[in-house]
């Protein structure tokens, strides 16, 4: 890895040059017969031998593994499978964000395939919280309910397991959060989770929806393996490619075939539900492939909004009815909900914007931002903007009326949160999450102390250096080397997204070939050449144009570019250009 830094006044980030081994990168071209480059990338993927590249290249339905080698999954499917033959009523117990919501979702059409009675039950984020609740248990087992499973939560869940064992209930978790580390597992008849320590289950990134896709494909396969296969299966992948790519888990290993598949069954929406929700999104798979992007800002954040904002259920309704009129009255809802969740947000955005000026937030190396009347739906989106804007982990909790606070964080690559806030285990009334994202609640008189505590830890934990979001290169791609070939194997990179990000090229001493060309002020348009064999390339700096005029940059200029590879389909000048995502004066 080489980095260098660019001057200060042009750009306050470093950029770092993510090189693979050379040695490795060129036995794997000469072993799976691949450009150079492409190997590069691979290996810096973990991709190590031909197998493994045939793998990654070309993701298909039979590259899932088998879900009877996740631990708990025999006893989970007998006793499902016991309570569809003695016609029980099971009940499916969620979260209120896209990946809790699609998972019951799934589960529930897999068991009720299977002639199951299914209920289901997703909170309410402001009146309820995250995590199961030991009343909603007690009113299930006073219906008559014998069997719980939770879906994307559950693994913390010990007071609500300890419930379910006094009434009675047998309880299957499914969740992929990462179990608590000092007070072990809860108590259950079974726990899905590749994340428990003695789960041998080799893809651990799952998320809550996958999981419970696992859960699903095993039950079907059981019931009828060559129908289940050949369409419900493929099918159910739409579901869990929105959750993976919502959930941010990486698209590595199984989350890649995942979402491979899950969007090519996208590009074909049968459902009502799906085929409303894409109509609000403005998203036409008939005229255009859709893209893990699509999922991320256009999909994900309309069913989000439900639980955000509103009541997550009716998610579970949009894509459960047969009905194109209720569909399409669920989706116009959600568009309406999104609208507000950006008004919230906005209005919190610039408040939180403005007090990141003060002292005792430039100087901290993680941020805790509190505030009253602030809405919980939005704390989550908050904290990343934070983490965008300043490059430090953190946290924005909203204060109630009652007394209580909520939070919710999101951190930095090099900066373990879950284990951050397991330092002040002692402030909370309930707290989880992971690497990168947790929340929490405690009481707002302690929420002080807890700034004070997380602000210490993290002098301790991060240096200077560690700070910021440096622009990673994935490899140096001289313009004279851009070509279509490149471009059409880079494709086969696709689907890209967490994990298996979009590359990052680095190209030093380009030459511009004309003055920038400004777009409504805020954009620019270079022209660039580099190489004896370079010709001219079109280089779009989004939001860029006010930093390029800063370099009084011109025809002749010589600078450093970091980019992306981008095709424009434009009938009449439409090829290859380049997306600016980092540029400063050579020398």
């Amino acid at each position: 890895m080489s980095t260098f830094e660019a001057a200060p006044a042009l750009l306050n980030r470093r950029w770092i040059l993510s090189g693979s081994d050379p040695a490795e990168a060129a036995e794997l071209a000469r072993e799976a017969r691949l450009p150079l480059l492409i190997a590069e990338l691979l290996v810096a993927r973990g991709v190590r031998n031909a197998a493994e590249a045939e793998s990654f290249l070309h993701p298909h339905f039979d590259q899932l593994l088998d879900p009877y080698s996740m631990l708990g999954m025999e006893r989970a499917v007998a006793r499902i499978q016991q309570a569809v033959a003695a016609q029980e009523t099971i009940l499916i117990y969620g979260d209120y964000d896209v990946d809790g919501t699609t998972a019951v979702v799934l589960l529930k059409t897999a068991i009720e395939m299977l002639g199951g009675q299914v209920r289901f039950h997703v909170p309410h984020r402001l009146r309820e919280g995250y995590g199961m609740q030991s009343g909603i248990l007690d009113g299930a087992a006073r219906d008559g309910v014998r069997l719980v499973i939770s879906v994307d939560t559950g693994i913390r869940a010990f007071a609500a397991a300890e419930a379910a064992e006094t009434l009675g209930l047998d309880l299957i978790v499914t969740d992929h959060h990462l179990p608590e580390t000092a007070m072990g597992l809860p108590k259950a008849l079974a726990i899905l989770n590749p994340n428990q320590a003695a789960c041998g289950y080799a893809c651990k990134h799952l998320c809550g929806a996958g999981v419970a896709f696992k859960l699903s494909q095993a039950l079907l396969e059981g019931w009828d393996r060559v129908r289940a296969r050949a369409k419900i299966l493929p099918s159910f992948l739409k579901m869990v490619a929105i959750a993976t790519v919502a959930d941010a888990v990486p698209l590595l290993g199984e989350n890649r075939v995942f979402v491979a598949i899950g969007l090519e069954q996208l590009q074909r929406p049968v459902h009502a539900g799906l085929r409303s929700l894409m109509e609000v999104a403005k998203l036409d798979p008939a005229r255009r492939k859709l893209t893990p992007v699509d999922v991320a800002f256009r999909i994900a954040p309309r069913i989000n909004a439900a639980g955000r904002m509103d009541v997550a259920s009716e998610v579970i309704e949009l894509f459960t009815t047969k009905e194109p009129k209720r569909a399409h009255e669920i989706a116009g809802k959600l568009e309406k909900l999104n609208q507000e969740r950006r008004d919230a947000e906005a209005a919190m955005l610039a408040e939180i914007m403005a007090r990141l000026e003060e002292e005792r937030f430039r100087d901290a190396r993680c941020i805790v931002m509190d505030g009253a009347g602030w809405h919980r739906g939005v704390i989550g989106i908050l904290a990343s903007r934070i983490v965008d804007r300043t490059g430090k982990p953190a946290m924005v909790v909203a204060h109630d009326e009652d007394g209580t606070a909520h939070g919710s964080g999101r951190s930095i690559p090099c900066f373990h949160l879950l284990d951050a806030i397991e330092s002040c285990r002692d402030l909370f009334s309930r707290f989880g999450g992971h690497a990168h994202a947790v929340g929490f609640s405690l009481p707002s008189e302690r929420v002080e102390e807890l700034r004070s505590r997380l602000v210490g830890y993290a002098g301790i934990h991060l240096s200077e250096d560690d700070l910021g979001s440096p622009l990673r290169c994935d490899a140096l791609l001289p313009l004279d080397r851009v070509t279509p070939a490149v471009w059409s194997w880079l494709k086969r990179l696709e689907p890209m997204g967490m994990g298996n990000m979009e590359p990052v090229f680095l190209a030093q001493n380009v030459l511009l070939t004309g003055p920038p060309r400004y777009m409504k002020e805020k954009h620019v348009r270079l022209q660039v050449t580099q190489g004896p064999r370079g010709g001219n390339l079109s280089a779009l700096g989004w939001n860029w144009a006010e930093r390029v005029q800063s370099m009084q940059l011109g025809e002749g200029s010589v600078v450093h570019l970091a980019y992306r590879l981008r095709e424009n389909e434009h009938p009449e000048y439409g090829g290859l250009e380049l997306e600016i995502a980092g540029l400063f004066p050579a020398g």
